[in-house]
């Protein structure tokens, strides 16, 4: 097990790719020892290889498919193995699958969808926020996304699990206060590699001013927020939400 002393442990979920790779990017950057999880071991090794090679980090790589309780029950007890304890928890893990119509949603789809958006920010909270709760403190930092506020019908399962993800950061934070902090990060559309199944049209709406800063966020403008929320600064902030949209859920 690694020195308890050595810094900050931070897990940050769907953390191989797009906005979480610029998280444990950002975390390592500023001395954090960070585990990159998800389903693709692998990338999660890789990554966990670039942080330690360009920032000198601490960093170790899970695979763990979230949806799945026990994959992420095993995924808190190997860092608790490695490390010995967890300080902050980022569960970005998400998926929003594409389906022709509402009435065509399978079963299998919807179940798949809920398990990742939020039956496992559930789980790992619920787990992490306990035992931050037993050694005096921590923060969990949800990143939802503005669809749980402004729905439509081409994301419809993914925008009921957000919302769900939002009310779930308002119980926990009461759950596990005062030690604990828990917040969320609601974006809105990023250019992560999701955005590439993106028909032109819908690039084109969002810069021609439906946005009104009339441009899609890079995947490393979530950071700032994740940070604030994560660090010091952010001391008297719990349940709060905030969002990153360029404007978007003020504008429809």
């Amino acid at each position: 097990m690694v020195d308890g002393d050595a810094g900050r442990v931070v897990v940050v979920t769907g953390g191989s790719r797009g906005m979480g790779r610029e998280m444990c990017r950002a975390f390592a950057a500023q001395g954090d020892r960070v585990v990159v999880a998800s389903r693709k071991a692998p990338a999660c090794e890789s990554l966990a290889a670039e942080l330690r090679d360009e920032f000198g980090a601490t960093a170790l790589g899970i695979g763990a498919h979230v949806g799945r309780w026990a994959d992420c029950d095993a995924l808190v007890d190997r860092v608790l193995h490695e490390f010995g304890r967890i300080d902050v928890l980022v569960n970005n893990a998400g998926m929003s699958p594409l389906y022709p119509s509402l009435d065509e949603v399978t079963e299998e789809l919807f179940d798949k969808v809920i398990a990742v958006n939020l039956r496992g920010a559930f789980r790992l909270g619920s787990r992490v926020g306990a035992l931050m709760a037993e050694r005096g403190g921590g923060s969990i930092v949800n990143i939802s996304s503005i669809a749980a506020v402004e729905p439509s019908p081409v994301e419809l399962p993914y925008a009921t699990a957000k919302a769900g993800l939002n009310a779930l950061t308002v119980g926990l934070a009461r759950a596990y206060a005062p030690a604990v902090r828990v917040n969320t990060v609601m974006p809105g559309p990023f250019r992560t590699d999701i955005a590439t199944n993106w028909p032109p049209e819908v690039l084109e709406r969002f810069e021609d001013g439906t946005i009104p800063l009339r441009r899609v966020g890079e995947a490393d403008e979530i950071v700032g927020a994740v940070l604030y929320l994560t660090g010091p600064s952010a001391s008297y902030t719990t349940g709060a939400t905030i969002k990153i949209d360029g404007g978007l859920a003020w504008s429809t």
